[in-house]
């Protein structure tokens, strides 16, 4: 079953002063140019192409950050092109988590409040955030660091915080932009595995890189050119992709008692 449904997107934009624009003057950028696609349930997908491919804009688009001026979007099932800002706001929160390249965390904060974040938009009680987001950090390995700010982290480690950020609403959809950019080589393939570890427990993984060693952990690939897909090949079918064992599984889930001893560590 198809995640992400796009049918003929396009985006353009009107660059120049309000002045020029109104007499007709002003250059018109074609970011994306009739792209359309079908991700299914469960895949792992690499975008790649050089600046200005439109990479970065079907990013926003399939994040629901950003509307495109023509075409069609469905996000598990749901039509994305003609939402409302509250109502974009309302699936990013409750289908996609984000990673980004420069983790995006808040400074002063810890990691737990960090990962907590999503949650206290979509109304979580406090006690269940606090369960939630231990279980998230335990789940990328830093149950025994949330009480740390991002500061006393590590660049690999910050990268952890946010994809348990990305992972605490339990979304169908990880977007992850450039997520080893700001990273050394190992670092960058210990996030990886825990990305493709994601992947095999099930999660939809789409993420964008300018590195071909990244692009090689997914298992299928799309190449982005003038707004264009160029490339769009693939590892294995989805049903062999799925079902290997070569790749490494993390547990998806974290005991009760694991859960209930951090939670009590973090009792005022």
């Amino acid at each position: 079953m198809a995640l992400i449904e796009a049918r003929q997107l396009t985006k353009t934009y009107r660059m120049g002063t309000a002045k020029q624009q109104a007499a007709g003057g002003g250059m018109t950028v074609h970011a994306l140019q009739g792209v359309s696609l079908d991700i299914e349930e469960g895949d792992f997908v690499a975008i790649m192409g050089a600046s200005g491919s439109g990479k970065s804009t079907l990013m926003n688009i399939l994040g629901c950050l950003d509307l495109p001026t023509s075409g069609e979007y469905r996000l598990a099932g749901e039509e994305v092109e003609a939402m409302a800002s509250d109502q974009l706001a309302s699936i990013r929160n409750r289908r996609i988590g984000f990673v980004f390249q420069q983790f995006n965390l808040l400074p002063r904060t810890s990691a737990l409040e960090n990962v907590e974040l999503p949650m206290v938009y979509a109304g979580v009680t406090a006690v269940q955030r606090r369960e939630r987001a231990l279980a998230a950090l335990q789940r990328v390995g830093l149950g025994e660091r949330w009480q740390h700010t991002p500061s006393e982290l590590s660049g690999g480690q910050q990268q952890r915080v946010a994809i348990a950020r990305a992972l605490v609403n339990n979304p169908q959809l990880i977007l992850a932009d450039e997520p080893t950019g700001a990273l050394d080589s190992k670092t960058s393939e210990d996030i990886m595995h825990l990305l493709n570890e994601l992947n095999h427990q099930g999660m939809t993984v789409v993420i964008v890189t300018h590195e071909p060693d990244i692009a090689t952990w997914a298992r299928r690939k799309l190449v982005f050119r003038d707004g264009q897909i160029v490339e769009d090949s693939q590892r294995s079918p989805l049903a062999e992709w799925r079902q290997t064992e070569k790749h490494a599984r993390v547990a998806g889930t974290v005991s009760a008692a694991d859960v209930g001893q951090l939670a009590g560590a973090v009792q005022p």
